[in-house]
């Protein structure tokens, strides 16, 4: 059994093999929040990847990818200290709007003509801060809540310390589209029905995306899991093997707002083929 992290600090020996483990890319991920009216629970954004894809391929996942230097640039220029918190949201901001065509945490005209054409810069290879300034677009980032922050245990193809962040956007007139290259398709729905659409083969998820998930479905609005975090603050959560029930579990820290903490190895989707 490995020892349990819960700090900032990432792994450094693999779960498996021992072996010394690899620098994890740094990445950033966002929960999109929508909060349906009538309804007991939030719509989330999810987007599936494509097959293609080195990581996490045909899986469900919330939009987000690496962290670039010029987002950490960016936070610097924005004078932001924590350039590595900064930049990590200033990432989840732009991949958002570039895998989904949604801008969040953006202040400015955002009509749809607008977003489409900051989208389609992005795709061209600008940076988000030529863009802000050419659009007069500020960006919000502390609307972005820190909600967890995972980096696995095994030296896969490629190791990435993810930061998950949540925001709410109730703009149902915003339309979601997928950018046809890392993904395939897009849906809102809430965090159960991902879950019971897993269940039933229609979507994959890997670990963590369903661990998040279970922790999501407990909330009956944004306002709700904002609530939660304040209770329960974002920490590193690395995942530890343990032998339970005469079988091998992936189990993740108990106490840190996560309803599930274990699922046995022979029936976890990890981010690579096993």
């Amino acid at each position: 059994m490995t020892e349990t992290k819960t700090s900032d600090e990432t792994p450094a020996m693999d779960a498996i093999t021992g072996k010394p483990m690899p620098k994890p890319i740094p990445a950033a991920t966002l929960v999109i929040f929508r909060d349906q009216p009538g309804s007991d629970a939030p719509d989330l954004l999810m987007v599936e990847r494509s097959a293609k894809m080195v990581f996490a391929a045909g899986a469900a996942v919330f939009p987000g990818g690496r962290i670039d230097d010029a987002d950490f640039d960016f936070a610097k220029a924005l004078g932001h200290a924590d350039f590595d918190e900064y930049g990590a949201r200033i990432a989840a901001v732009r991949e958002s709007i570039e895998e989904t065509g949604i801008a969040v945490a953006v202040e400015g005209n955002l009509d749809a003509k607008r977003v489409s054409e900051a989208r389609h810069a992005l795709h061209q290879g600008t940076n988000l801060a030529d863009i802000c300034n050419q659009f007069d677009w500020q960006l919000e980032l502390e609307k972005l809540i820190p909600f967890s922050r995972w980096c696995p245990p095994f030296a896969e193809k490629r190791v990435f310390d993810t930061r998950f962040y949540m925001i709410s956007h109730d703009d149902h007139k915003a339309q979601a589209t997928v950018d046809e290259t890392e993904n395939y398709n897009l849906f809102w729905g809430n965090a159960q029905a991902v879950l019971d659409r897993a269940e039933a083969g229609e979507v994959k998820i890997i670990f963590p995306t369903k661990r998040n998930l279970e922790r999501l479905a407990q909330f009956g609005s944004f306002d709700e899991a904002v609530a939660h975090v304040q209770d329960h603050p974002s920490v590193m959560v690395s995942p530890h093997i343990e032998k339970r029930d005469g079988g091998v579990h992936l189990c993740i820290p108990e106490g840190i707002g996560y309803p599930v903490t274990s699922e046995p190895m022979d029936a976890v989707q990890r981010g690579f083929n096993k």
